[in-house]
């Protein structure tokens, strides 16, 4: 079943198409599409977002694991709400907004992860700490470095935690934009992508 406005079983849905809150970060398409390839889901797979913002990567993986759960976790109730309108703009069920602070409101989620995407916090070594704990064993964990101080953090993490096959990507993405009169090259914020596997 395709959702209405993005009737492609491609991930990749345009920015625009996103409900958005001033000052809310929203991850680029292009990231996102990094983001998703890293993250390896499955048609079942059960998501942890942690850190969700707009709503875009809930969105996205929820069209792609029909039969799978998203839990999008999000502090603020506003952002949150916001989530929640993203999801319902693209006829998804299969996502539920977790309101709470991280590392704290994980342990009341309902089901482990098989996949968790972290993309910020401000406690990201317990952020994940708690999801290595809650984890089954072949899990997958993608985290973003906007920073190199946020580089060096997760890198450390994934090297205590002893995850294995890990990579490390960095975006470098330009987009055509219009200015005045001429068309440019504009860069997308560059992001780093951390990815690595719970081993059994």
């Amino acid at each position: 079943m395709s959702a209405p406005l993005w009737p492609y079983v491609t991930p990749g849905i345009p920015d625009e198409l996103f409900e958005r809150l001033p000052g809310i970060p929203l991850s680029k398409r292009e990231v996102r599409l990094v983001l998703l390839s890293q993250l390896r889901l499955k048609v079942d797979s059960i998501l942890w977002d942690i850190g969700a913002g707009t709503g875009t990567i809930p969105v996205e993986s929820g069209l792609l694991c029909r039969q799978g759960r998203i839990l999008a976790v999000e502090r603020d109730e506003d952002v949150a709400n916001l989530i929640r309108r993203n999801c319902d703009r693209f006829g998804l069920q299969n996502v539920e907004v977790i309101e709470g602070n991280a590392p704290e409101c994980l342990a009341r989620l309902s089901q482990p992860p098989t996949h968790a995407c972290i993309e910020g916090g401000r406690q990201m070594k317990d952020i994940l700490q708690a999801v290595w704990d809650a984890m089954e064993a072949g899990g997958r964990i993608v985290a973003t470095a906007a920073n190199l101080e946020s580089l060096y953090t997760i890198s450390e993490c994934f090297a205590q935690l002893q995850l294995r096959n890990i990579e490390v990507v960095q975006s470098a993405v330009n987009r055509l934009e219009k200015r005045g009169t001429h068309q440019i090259l504009a860069a997308v914020n560059p992001i780093f992508v951390l990815s690595g596997e719970k081993m059994e």
